[in-house]
């Protein structure tokens, strides 16, 4: 019973850094540092990286970066490979 109740303990604590993590990861940011800084300092740190990439995310060189992914992924998509 302790045991269990050690475990459940962990995964509550562990669960807002690890999501935190995960954002900064998708967002091509350093997982582990947005880890550490989620342990340490777990609603602040969860809410200044929400504001880091919504800042980042209105920016027009953003927009124009994803753009241009989007555009080079379809070429890519519809290109033919030559027949030898």
């Amino acid at each position: 019973m302790l045991f269990d109740l050690m475990v459940g303990a962990l995964c509550a604590l562990l669960w807002l850094p690890l999501v935190t993590g995960y954002c900064a990861y998708s967002y091509e940011r350093s997982f582990w540092l947005w880890f550490a800084l989620g342990l340490t300092l777990p609603g602040l740190s969860f809410v200044v990286l929400l504001a880091l990439l919504w800042r980042e995310q209105r920016s027009p060189g953003y927009r124009l970066l994803q753009e241009a992914r989007r555009i080079l992924a379809e070429a890519e998509a519809h290109e033919v490979e030559p027949h030898e």
